[in-house]
């Protein structure tokens, strides 16, 4: 039976995962009844979200009208800009991809990111216009917006709604027909790409992967390339998408190998594993070691259960190589760690993974990203948290990103006006059709952490949209803006500001801590400081008892006596009270216009 592997690529929310769905139920691999909505997206949060956080591999069997039957391999690929470095790897896995757009919203800044890198792994595309069944469906406008910004033929372009069922046969057809099967190597020494992993309780680790020479076996002694650890093949199965174990994987085949590992971090994505007896054969070219971008500390609400959050943390790693922790103290917060994740998303879905499944209340502190520091001594370090930051310093290098950004033009200047603001330098600026305006900016990424998108998208009424890319390290003139209440600092709450902003951005951290601490019997002072010069100050004022109010005459001097043991009271208590902190108050500091 011939072979053909594939991926679906698409900006979010352009349909790819409803598309998956109609493959499976035309091609016979689940009955209607067995059909839930997006199907590969199994975690609560992808169908809450509407986006594939873990990419998926299944196997589905497609006749043509000859009668001829064609095994497909479809590997689903993760929908976030933040997952690229694994789109990247699954898109490896394929000879072509199905790239799929909204009739309805047209080529978007994802849709580009992701074609470039099927171009860069040699696919061959094929366009598919979905959503064709709306109203507002202007394919048209969209067939020109291909050719124009992607240089696609579309000339015999797929048109499709995977709601309705509209064109599915004829787009198997057309994976059948353009896409080039793979090639057999099955007389090579084995040579196979991990393009996922994940924990199983009962299984150990379990790795996705694509078959390029060779075949795979229970009994098999196999390598994996980065760390040179050992396994023996216990099972191979494939995705259909119930699992199946089968025989063997031959080359170009898709499934999943189970080998007695332990730990997901020795099968991280983009990885090859060879054979015992042939150590000698080259690796598959492509493979790079993620490292996390965006940094938070997680704080459980309740000290005591520190311990649940330690195991909480080790379950999820378990099923993902590229999050990171380490225990860390805070003086405001107590125990907690210190979390590593590729973007924002990430982090955001790591969060709520630990609120819902591990039923755990959490602080999370302001995000930070990893900053260069060049110490006097002329030593170059890494930090990811504003207390590491060292007294004395030759310069501070923080990194930067490419954003490319789709607007239509009645928004552009909101976007440029934001992008400014936020010290972006801007490198490109093209038109598409008559309205469509691409712009990239430079732009530092320790600015886009928390409401650049948020920005972007009220600034163009939701029609805007983003994709970024690492860009690498620029000097910058940033310092350490500490926060102290009641003389205290609160290592919890510094950041790492650029100089221009630090007034602003002080000032404002104060005015919104004020309003999120709550009152107390004493006045808590709450400052903002550059090293040792105070720069901003917000107080919150004491709740107040009238303790002359049982007085009904006499002398003056009987009231003043009252006010200032009061006085001295309120000054006692302010040496011993303690100010708590609410989880407001950490959102306050990135809350900043």
């Amino acid at each position: 039976m011939e072979k053909r592997n594939f991926s679906i690529i698409a900006h979010i929310d352009h349909g790819k995962s409803t598309l998956a769905d109609r493959f499976l139920e035309t091609t016979g691999a689940l009955e209607k009844k067995e059909i839930t909505k997006q199907v590969l997206d199994s975690m609560d949060l992808e169908q809450e979200r509407g986006i594939t956080i873990k990419a998926h591999a299944v196997r589905i069997i497609h006749q043509t009208d000859d009668g001829k039957k064609y095994m497909l391999n479809l590997i689903d690929t993760p929908g976030h800009v933040d997952f690229s470095y694994e789109v990247s790897r699954s898109l490896a896995s394929c000879e072509g991809a199905l790239l799929v757009v909204d009739a309805t919203q047209g080529v978007e800044a994802q849709t580009v990111a992701n074609t470039y890198l099927a171009i860069e792994n040699n696919l061959e595309l094929i366009p598919v216009i979905n959503k064709i069944d709306l109203p507002q469906a202007q394919v048209e406008v969209v067939k020109q917006q291909i050719e124009d910004i992607l240089g696609i033929d579309c000339s015999d372009v797929l048109l499709v709604s995977a709601k309705t069922g509209i064109g599915i046969k004829e787009t198997l057809d057309a994976i059948v027909k353009k896409i080039p099967p793979p090639q057999n190597n099955d007389h090579k020494p084995l040579r196979a790409l991990i393009f996922d992993s994940w924990f199983d309780n009962y299984k150990g680790v379990v790795v996705m992967v694509r078959v390029f020479d060779g075949v795979i076996k229970p009994g098999m002694q196999i390598v994996i390339v980065s760390n040179q650890k050992e396994f023996d093949v216990g099972e191979v199965c494939v995705l259909t998408p119930k699992i199946l174990t089968v025989d063997e994987l031959r080359s170009g085949d898709v499934g999943m190998v189970v080998a007695n590992i332990r730990t997901v971090t020795d099968t991280k994505v983009g990885d090859t594993i060879i054979d015992k007896n042939n150590r000698t054969v080259e690796a598959l070219a492509g493979y790079k070691h993620m490292k996390p971008m965006v940094f938070c500390g997680l704080y459980p609400t309740e000290g005591h259960r520190y311990n649940e959050l330690r195991e909480a943390l080790e379950k999820l790693s378990l099923n993902d190589s590229s999050f990171k922790y380490e225990p860390e103290t805070s003086t405001a917060l107590a125990l907690g760690f210190r979390c590593g994740f590729l973007g924002l998303l990430h982090m955001e879905i790591i969060k709520e993974r630990l609120e819902r499944e591990f039923d755990l209340s959490l602080i999370s502190t302001a995000p930070t990203v990893v900053y260069r520091v060049t110490c006097t001594n002329g030593d170059v370090i890494s930090i990811d948290n504003p207390t590491l930051l060292p007294a004395h310093y030759e310069q501070i290098e923080e990194p930067f990103i490419k954003a490319t950004i789709f607007v239509p033009e009645q928004f552009i200047g909101n976007i440029l006006q934001l992008c400014q603001e936020k010290r972006g330098t801007q490198k490109e600026f093209s038109y598409f059709g008559k309205d469509r305006v691409m712009v990239v900016y430079q732009l530092p990424m320790n600015e886009i952490l928390w409401d650049f998108y948020d920005k972007l998208k009220s600034s163009s009424k939701g029609y805007a949209s983003l994709d970024y890319e690492f860009a690498g390290y620029q000097v910058s003139s940033l310092v350490k803006l500490d926060i102290l209440i009641n003389g205290e600092p609160i290592d919890a709450l510094s950041a790492i500001v650029h100089k221009d902003k630090s007034y602003h951005k002080g000032r404002q951290i104060t005015e919104n801590l004020r309003k999120a601490i709550h009152r107390q019997m004493f006045e808590v002072a709450i400052q903002a400081a550059i090293g040792s010069k105070i720069i901003a100050r917000e107080s919150v004022k004491p709740y107040r008892k009238d303790v002359t109010a049982k007085l009904y005459g006499g002398d003056v001097t009987r009231k003043n006596k009252l006010l200032q043991k009061q006085k001295e009271g309120k000054k006692k208590m302010k040496q011993i009270g303690k100010v708590e902190i609410p989880q407001e108050a950490f959102m306050a500091v990135v809350r900043t216009e």
